[in-house]
């Protein structure tokens, strides 16, 4: 390794990984002072408080979005945030200032980060066939996050906390991007001495989040035998798969039969539950299929196919007939499939806000918004809502008012770099120049890009000249980067 300082640019993941790594291939260890990482503390004491864990997670998201790509739904990321909040809120989770980030990928992952970051893959939803069975991996990862597995794993590593902190919070995005077993050895290359990694946690830290994870699912009204029909499943399934599509989910907690077994007699302690078919959820499936699939022409036929049988919920399935037909462009089409489950549930916001994607696909903003003007003044705040009718305006030539809406929603989900985004191109639109760069920076800070935060906020600065309120608030931000940049130390 040469002698000058090294600095991991996040960015470039292949660099990362051969950093990480080099102790395996050059033999001395990286030194700590060669690695950069957050300067989130120096004491031991602030090393495992709940205050400088939430600052390392959401550090750690800052870089985490700079190497992923994640889902802009709204819809999606609404309704996860409520269903793990009300896991939180039957967890023994303390710090209950959960964020959550939805990565764009098809494989079977979720993932808690200290702090109180949550990570799903929204490929989990397409395995996970039921509610329950998804609420058993988000309450396990909760159960990671309630007993503090992270910090009870590297105290006794004080000695060699600069290192560990690095490579953990590394190895936590290889294991999100390049793969688990990437990340893995990164770790082992620099926890040798404890012969353990960050997400990889004991057998004792595995049972622990079992149980405690259990009694969360079964306190929140969820069925507990789901538990180990999910576990069982993912198994199966490895055991048909080659060596690099094994499940993330299986890779970071290692499942056995004899895990399996406890966890099925661990059920049995609990009063059986009737599996109930949840709408929401599969109404979300829906939207993943959607996702994931190659072409909105795949995903028609998917559904097509699925409504010919008996699916799971019919409903669900047709909505997502919906929303594919609408992509591939042919809303008439979609319309009708709409009528047929609208007309059940007419206060749905998934089927209002479909019925408004129609009107845009058929050219007719005008009617998509004033439908979404109506139904907001029912749900003021509501953000999918919010997103959609602001870019109704934007469509239907209205992006000042586009601007008001999505500013005044900007303060109450000051952290969805999707609204930043949409915010700096209607601001772009309506000819406010200097908000389009302010409106940027704020995406650029959310997805861990500091320098073009700072370019973007040093052309606001020019464009504020004569306006003090104005140039205190962008050098207030420009100070804010600067402390990120410390805090991260790069």
């Amino acid at each position: 390794m040469p002698d000058s300082q090294v600095t991991i640019r996040l960015a470039s993941r292949p660099l990362l990984a051969l950093l990480l790594c080099a102790s395996l291939i050059a033999g001395p260890p990286i030194r700590a002072q060669e690695l950069k990482l957050p300067n989130l503390g120096e004491s031991s004491t602030s090393m495992f408080s709940a205050e400088f864990e939430h600052k390392l997670g959401r550090t750690w998201l800052q870089m985490f979005r700079s190497q992923v790509r994640t889902v802009d739904d709204p819809l999606l990321h609404d309704y996860l945030e409520h269903l793990i909040y009300l896991l939180v809120t039957h967890s023994k989770l303390e710090d209950r200032r959960i964020e959550i980030v939805l990565v764009d990928s098809p494989e079977i992952n979720a993932f808690a980060v200290p702090g109180g970051v949550i990570g799903v893959n929204n490929g989990l939803l397409l395995y996970a066939q039921t509610e329950d069975e998804l609420v058993t991996v988000l309450s396990h990862e909760i159960a990671h996050l309630s007993q503090r597995h992270f910090s009870r794993g590297v105290e006794f590593q004080q000695k060699n906390q600069p290192l560990a902190l690095a490579a953990m919070l590394a190895s936590f995005i290889l294991m999100a991007t390049a793969g688990t077993d990437a990340g893995m050895a990164a770790m082992s290359a620099t926890q040798a001495a404890t012969q353990s990694s960050a997400l990889r946690y004991s057998r004792t830290n595995e049972q622990e989040a079992d149980r405690v994870g259990m009694q969360t699912l079964v306190d929140a009204g969820y069925d507990p035998y789901a538990a180990p029909a999910m576990f069982e499943r993912m198994m199966q399934a490895s055991r048909y798969s080659s060596s690099d599509r094994i499940p993330e989910f299986l890779r970071t907690h290692p499942l056995s039969e004899n895990r399996i077994a406890d966890t099925r007699n661990r059920a049995r302690q609990y009063p059986k539950r009737e599996p109930q078919v949840s709408l929401d959820y599969q109404l979300m499936r829906a939207r993943v299929v959607n996702q994931l699939a190659r072409t909105p022409e795949e995903a028609v036929q998917k559904f097509k196919v699925e409504l010919e049988g008996t699916p799971r919920s019919p409903e669900a399935a047709r909505y997502g007939l919906v929303l594919a037909l609408t992509a591939a462009g042919k809303p008439d089409e979609a319309a009708l499939e709409l009528d047929g489950i609208w007309a059940k549930r007419p206060e749905r916001i998934e089927y209002i806000i479909a019925d408004a994607e129609i009107n845009l696909a058929r050219g007719e903003p005008d009617k998509a918004v004033e439908k979404l003007a109506a139904r907001l003044k029912l749900s003021p705040g509501n953000h999918a809502l919010t997103m959609t009718y602001a870019d109704a305006l934007m469509q239907d030539g209205k992006p000042h008012i586009a601007e008001e809406v999505l500013l005044a929603q900007s303060k109450l989900t000051p952290n969805d770099p999707g609204l930043w985004y949409l915010l700096a191109e209607v601001q772009g639109l309506s000819g406010n120049i200097l908000g389009l760069h302010q409106a940027r920076a704020e995406y650029f800070i959310l997805n861990g890009n500091l320098d073009q935060a700072e370019k973007q906020l040093t052309y606001a600065l020019e464009l504020s000249r004569g306006d003090y309120l104005t140039s205190a608030r962008i050098n207030q931000r420009l100070a804010d980067i600067a402390t990120m940049r410390a805090e991260m130390d790069i």
